[in-house]
């Protein structure tokens, strides 16, 4: 009874989270932005997906992902000797992202590079991530200052790396953060500072997702130096001929097993090193390991229903969506749509849902999970924007990609650590499969029907959707240390019945 409650619960949530895009994606399509009959019923059989996906999906990670990170973190803290520790986080990178199923299809896009090896430069750049995360929690090196040297790194990089291969680069980092690999990972990064018990350590748990974004990065930038790439195309799946829901239907039954093979191969990794680790350290009581097995398979179906629907469903109609738009007369509403999608798509990505809840809790209730939403749909909302600027001026990604991440490492300066290793961390949650079977696809076809290049063009809305978070959830902590300075000057007596802001740092933490 209390997990049919609980699902109930998670499926509302997704509900909630679902019905804004869907609604939107109706208007256009009625409107400024006709779809084809069959791309629409499969679009809202895709959504129904999604929503009971999602519920089942997200119930799963808190039953299962998040206990299991959690403990393999704190076992590794207690290890003395870093040989064990930076073995596991290595070995679990790599085999997490050789899995990653938004990375199989990034691979099969660049056909200049063979797929094994641009899967395997990742994956080792994510393993080398990880590694240096666990260092910095080790050594209590503040996470800023990693993120300034691992960026200009990335920026020194950027200008000796092929054009065409750029935007392909950047995006590389947000597709290895994806919905079975991060909730791992956040609550092995909770468990391993757990073990601190200093006023930092709730701080210093985030950091995990943001370093195992910016190691791809890196890692693909060397990888197109070395291989210098000329070309890379980019092709879509043609739609089939949907003539009646029955049609609909078999394209989703013909999905599923795809899907249903790809969420196994990801899943997989993650058990065996679990069950590996639970082997060594019988951690985990038989009845715990009954309840995380049944977390397991809610979180396999779930994803498997919720990657279904939106490859299946999202897909085609957001190709169309952008292809309509760009070929309109006012070809400029595409910037408007693009934020308006990009404010309410990314509150259905699985890992933005699990990151919201676990910062509320690292944080005792300081950064709310409606607060840590508002900021993500403000900051996604602005990149698509811009990323849709991009499409119908040309605009040089860079131009847009070196002052946004100033910004951001300029703000680490100004609020507390908290904020900024949540922010970070978000970017590369937000940057989930909505961002690449909708956001993408809707830049594909706007870029498309322009005649523009899509692998310049379209590519780096991924880049940028993982960019802006960082600078608005940074800016939600500035004003609030702004805020809660103003009301320490107003006498005491004047505060009566005044609800302030309540910062757990110390005015000396704030750079």
């Amino acid at each position: 009874m209390r997990a049919l409650y609980a699902l109930q619960e998670k499926t509302n949530e997704a509900l909630a989270s679902v019905v804004p895009i869907t609604a939107i994606v109706l208007l256009l399509s009625v409107s400024i932005a006709p779809i084809t009959p069959g791309a629409l019923v499969l679009f809202l059989f895709g959504a129904i997906l999604l929503v009971v996906g999602l519920g089942l999906f997200t119930l799963g990670v808190d039953i299962s992902m998040l206990p299991m990170g959690e403990g393999v973190g704190i076992e590794l803290a207690k290890r003395k000797k870093l040989i064990l520790p930076l073995l596991v986080c290595f070995v679990l990178g790599m085999v997490v992202t050789i899995a990653e199923p938004d990375l199989q299809v990034l691979a099969h896009q660049i056909q200049s590079i063979p797929n094994m090896v641009l899967i395997l430069a990742v994956a080792l750049g994510v393993g080398v991530a990880l590694m240096g995360a666990m260092l910095r929690i080790r050594l209590k090196v503040r996470l800023s200052q990693v993120l300034l040297v691992c960026y200009g790194a990335v920026f020194m990089l950027a200008f000796f790396t092929p054009g065409n291969f750029l935007c392909v680069a950047f995006d590389s980092g947000g597709v290895t953060t994806g919905p079975i690999t991060v909730p791992f990972i956040m609550a092995l990064g909770v468990g391993m500072a757990s073990m601190r018990n200093d006023k930092n350590s709730g701080s210093d748990s985030f950091g995990f997702v943001s370093l195992g974004s910016v190691g791809p990065i890196l890692a693909v930038m060397l990888l197109g130096v070395f291989y210098k790439p000329e070309s890379g195309d980019y092709h879509m799946t043609p739609l089939g001929e949907i003539l009646t829901t029955q049609d609909a239907a078999r394209e989703f039954m013909r999905a599923v097993p795809v899907y249903a093979e790809e969420v196994l191969t990801a899943v997989l990794p993650v058990i065996v090193v679990f069950l590996v680790f639970q082997l060594i350290t019988h951690r985990f009581r038989r009845h715990q390991l009954g309840k995380m097995a049944m977390g397991l398979l809610y979180t396999y179906l779930g994803l498997v229903m919720f990657l279904t629907g939106v490859n299946v469903g999202f897909m085609p109609a957001g190709q169309l969506i952008g292809g309509g738009l760009a070929q309109g007369s006012a070809s400029w509403l595409l910037i408007f749509v693009g934020m308006l999608v990009g404010f309410f798509i990314v509150r259905a990505e699985p890992a933005v849902q699990i990151l919201a809840k676990q910062v509320e809790e690292v944080s005792n209730g300081s950064v709310s999970h409606h607060a840590m939403m508002h900021a993500m749909s403000i900051g996604v909302a602005v990149s698509v924007g811009l990323a849709m600027v991009r499409i119908l001026t040309g605009f040089p990604i860079l131009a847009l990609l070196i002052p946004g991440y100033i910004a951001a490492l300029g703000l680490t300066f100004m609020v507390p650590q908290l904020y900024t290793n949540i922010a970070f961390d978000s970017g590369g949650v937000a940057s989930g499969p909505m961002t690449t079977t909708f956001l993408l696809p809707l830049a594909m076809g706007a870029c498309g029907a322009l005649g523009g290049d899509i692998m310049t063009d379209a590519f780096g809305i991924v880049a940028m959707v993982a960019m802006t978070p960082l600078i608005t959830i940074q800016m939600m902590g500035y004003l609030g240390v702004r805020k809660e300075r103003r009301l320490a000057t107003i006498p005491e007596p004047a505060l009566s019945g005044i609800a302030y802001y309540d910062d757990e740092y110390d005015d000396e933490e704030v750079a």
